[in-house]
């Protein structure tokens, strides 16, 4: 079955209130259903630009930032949530800092005509967010998002560097990774990408980026941003030969959009010419010390 995904290059803008934020990314999500799309993926921290209406002091606190963010938590989520149901479309929404059992962690919600279906936290972080900016890692639960065309699941930036969820994910049947992401370089996009061509690779799966775009001079945590957005699939039959779907111009601000067909994913992981799929399934794979748990949610 094939599905039309969005994957934002968004750029952190600054904002005179919340409801002019609210404007704002209605605006995206309506250009994007207007034009097809059925989920739609915004990049990790593209929340952050909710700081722009806070208090000068607050801007240039980047802790304290969190403990602001958190308390607009609710509201951030019932935009969302409202708009996934007005458009019958289910959203990605952009990362934020959200403060859970004296934790703060990065958190993405999912979204969709059922308003909050669930959410995932990034699970590695940076050394900018454990060294500096007091982000931890979340609780160790993956959460598979089943919706009518197929499932997918979200490994937030440096996390789809690293195999770990991607293949416990696709081992409880997801066909597509979406990769919300926020770097600051080309190196820093360059190994989210190349993370997530890999994973592609090893699971026999689609993967899609979506990066933060252009300056924000006025935020301390994400004033730079280099990103593109990308689709990936593994390279074999009846899928594209260096497994690149279709990437944008980098630093261009828009929506990716791109068709994908998921029969091709049972196809390849049962007649492709090799079987990556099938031969990582005899991989463990786990953190020594914490056990993972994964969830399932219907969107």
């Amino acid at each position: 079955m094939e599905v039309k995904i969005a994957a934002a290059q968004y750029p952190i803008t600054e904002h005179a209130s919340f409801s002019q934020w609210e404007l704002h990314v209605e605006k995206w999500v309506t250009d994007a259903v207007n034009r097809g799309a059925q989920l739609l993926v915004f990049p990790e921290y593209g929340a952050m630009e909710l700081v722009s209406i806070f208090s000068q002091e607050i801007r240039n606190d980047i802790r304290q930032q969190v403990n602001e963010l958190d308390s607009l938590k609710a509201d951030f989520c019932e935009v969302f949530s409202d708009l996934a149901k007005k458009h019958r479309t289910i959203i990605v929404a952009p990362s934020i800092p959200v403060i859970d059992n004296s934790r703060n962690v990065n958190r993405v919600y999912v979204f969709s005509d059922k308003g909050l279906v669930g959410y995932q936290d990034k699970f590695f972080m940076t050394r900018f967010e454990n060294e500096e900016w007091g982000i931890q890692s979340g609780e160790k639960q993956l959460t598979v998002f089943e919706a009518s065309w197929g499932s997918f699941g979200v490994q937030i930036c440096y996390d789809v560097e690293f195999p770990l969820g991607s293949h416990l994910l696709s081992s409880a049947g997801i066909s597509l990774i979406v990769a919300p992401s926020c770097t600051e370089t080309i190196r820093g996009a360059t190994r989210v990408h190349i993370g997530a061509r890999a994973r592609a690779l090893e699971n026999q799966i689609y993967t899609a980026v979506s990066q933060t775009v252009g300056n924000a001079q006025w935020s301390p945590a994400v004033d730079i941003n280099y990103g593109f957005s990308a689709f990936y699939s593994t390279p074999d039959n009846d899928l594209p030969e260096e497994g690149i779907i279709s990437t944008m111009k980098p630093q261009e601000e828009g929506w990716l959009i791109q068709s994908l067909d998921f029969a091709k994913i049972q196809v390849v992981r049962s007649e492709g010419q090799v079987f990556n799929y099938k031969d990582q399934q005899l991989l463990l794979t786990g953190f020594q010390e914490e056990k993972i748990t994964i969830s399932r949610k219907a969107v």
